[in-house]
């Protein structure tokens, strides 16, 4: 059964910074070597970052990848922060 995937793509230095719970951290220079083995292309992938740039970009390559469901979160980590959950840090 498909399931929501919560991928985050930033730097871990960023993810120890501030994340989403339950989010499951892959670096973008590791998207390409790790996806295929840890991710489900059936599932509902919501790709995130800082601003949004890195996010749509992986979104992108998934997509093109056989990840259909794939989407970026618009704005990031940053946007949610600000405008979703205050309780997740700004950096």
């Amino acid at each position: 059964m498909p399931k929501l995937i919560l991928l985050d793509v930033r730097e871990p230095w960023e993810y120890q910074a501030a994340h989403l719970p339950d989010s499951i951290l892959i670096p973008m220079g590791e998207i390409p070597s790790r996806v295929h083995q840890e991710l489900d292309p059936d599932d509902h992938i919501v790709v995130l970052c800082h601003h949004g740039a890195r996010s749509l970009s992986v979104t992108m390559w998934l997509r093109q990848q056989g990840f259909e469901r794939a989407q970026s979160l618009a704005g990031g980590i940053d946007h949610w922060s600000r405008t979703i959950d205050q309780t997740v840090p700004l950096y």
